[in-house]
C-alpha cells in the first residue's frame, strides 16, 4: 500500500474518534453545571477556608452568615459543565492558606484559573 494509502486510512481513524468536545470530561455526560448547587457548595468551602485559615474578610464574613449565597446565576451566555465546577470546588480545597486570602481579598480578589470558567 503506498503512503499516501496509509495516510487516508489513519486520517479516517483519527476522524472517526470522539474528541474531547464530543463528551463530558472524563467520561462523564455532557451536564450543565447548577448555579444555585455551585454557590452554595462554594459558600460553604470559602467559610471552612476561611475559618482554617484565619481569615475575615468581609467575603469569609459574608461566606460564613446564614445568609443565602449572593450570586445565583452565571453571566449571560455563561454554561459552565458540572465538570467545571468540580474542577473548581477541588481547586479551593487544595489551595494555600496565601492563595485563599487572594481569593476573598476585600479590595481586589482573583479568581483561580479553574474557576474562571466565565471569562469576561
Amino acid at each position: 500500500m503506498t503512503r499516501r494509502g496509509w495516510a487516508v486510512i489513519v486520517t479516517g481513524i483519527l476522524c472517526a474518534a470522539p474528541v474531547p468536545g464530543d463528551i463530558g470530561a472524563c467520561g462523564q455526560q455532557v451536564e450543565p453545571l447548577s448555579p444555585v448547587l455551585f454557590f452554595e457548595s462554594k459558600q460553604r468551602i470559602d467559610c471552612t477556608r476561611c475559618s482554617e485559615c484565619g481569615l475575615s474578610t468581609t467575603t469569609c464574613r459574608l461566606a460564613c452568615s446564614d445568609r443565602p449565597p449572593e450570586n445565583d446565576s452565571f453571566p449571560e451566555g455563561c454554561v459552565p459543565l458540572l465538570h467545571d465546577g468540580e474542577v473548581c470546588l477541588r481547586a479551593l480545597l487544595a489551595a494555600s492558606c496565601g492563595d485563599y486570602s487572594a481569593y476573598v481579598d476585600d479590595v481586589d480578589p482573583t479568581v483561580p484559573s479553574e474557576c474562571d470558567f466565565c471569562p469576561r
